[in-house]
């Protein structure tokens, strides 16, 4: 009888156990969705406001010139600045993570979003503001569905990944020849093969974030776990969107 009732403890106790780490791995995925979309949002918000600050307009709503501020931006050594800056601090928060508070990870992630905002302002000076939006929402769309399916799947992604992080390398090889090439159909290979990369990649990272959280981790680095969650998410989206944009956009 003692025996039975030791297996009953023991069944009882994993079960619990299995329970906590439900709750700790949604709180924790709520937290890095709730990080990416906060980044995404200020993006937006930001880049909006750039570009109302950048161009001048007619009563049409067409656009006419630029302002000083939008020639520096678009044009000036300002934007190879912003560039660098970006490319900078997504090394810095890489490499430096560890060393990070929670807090000031986010700070230093939600910057890296506001400044990604001034550079891609410059969509709206080359797409109307009508298929930008509808191109937002497809792009929402399919990443809400590639990262579900990376967090439900049992296939190990992992494969997949390294794939597609070997071909994300050879996709920006291409983009560099392409600037000088400036061929049309190398550019429609680029983008289609563009949006194939980054959907594989938000559902890889996707698993690969649900499977960085543990139940033994302190607050610390669960936060620095949940920033850096966030980012990759976060670039496979504006990378997601900025490559459909590509396909669906209509030029101004």
């Amino acid at each position: 009888m003692s025996d039975y009732d030791r297996n009953v403890a023991a069944r009882g106790f994993g079960a619990a156990r299995a329970i906590a780490i439900d709750a700790g791995l949604r709180a924790y995925m709520i937290r890095v969705y709730n990080y990416m979309a906060a980044g995404v949002a200020l993006t937006g918000v930001v880049a909006w406001i750039t570009y109302n600050a950048a161009v001048v307009t007619d009563a049409a709503g067409r656009i006419t010139s630029l302002t000083p501020f939008g020639q520096a931006i678009f044009s000036g050594p300002l934007a190879i600045v912003l560039f660098l800056g970006t490319l900078g601090l997504v090394f810095f928060m890489s490499f430096r993570i560890n060393t990070l508070q929670p807090g000031t990870a986010l700070m230093l992630f939600l910057v890296y979003a506001g400044l990604l905002g001034l550079m891609l302002s410059s969509v709206f000076l080359a797409y109307t503001g009508a298929s930008i939006t509808r191109t937002f929402f497809i792009s929402a769309a399919s990443f809400g569905a590639l990262s579900l399916y990376g967090y439900t799947t049992q296939r190990d992604l992992s494969p997949i990944g390294s794939f597609l992080t070997m071909g994300l390398f050879g996709l920006i090889l291409a983009m560099l020849v392409n600037m000088f090439l400036k061929s049309t159909g190398l550019d429609f290979a680029i983008s289609a093969i563009g949006v194939l990369i980054f959907a594989g990649l938000t559902a890889w990272d996707t698993q690969r974030i649900k499977e960085m959280y543990s139940i033994n981790d302190d607050g610390t680095v669960a936060g620095r776990k949940a920033v850096m969650g966030a980012l990759a998410l976060y670039l496979d989206f504006i990378n997601l969107f900025l490559f459909l944009l590509r396909f669906l956009g209509d030029r101004r």
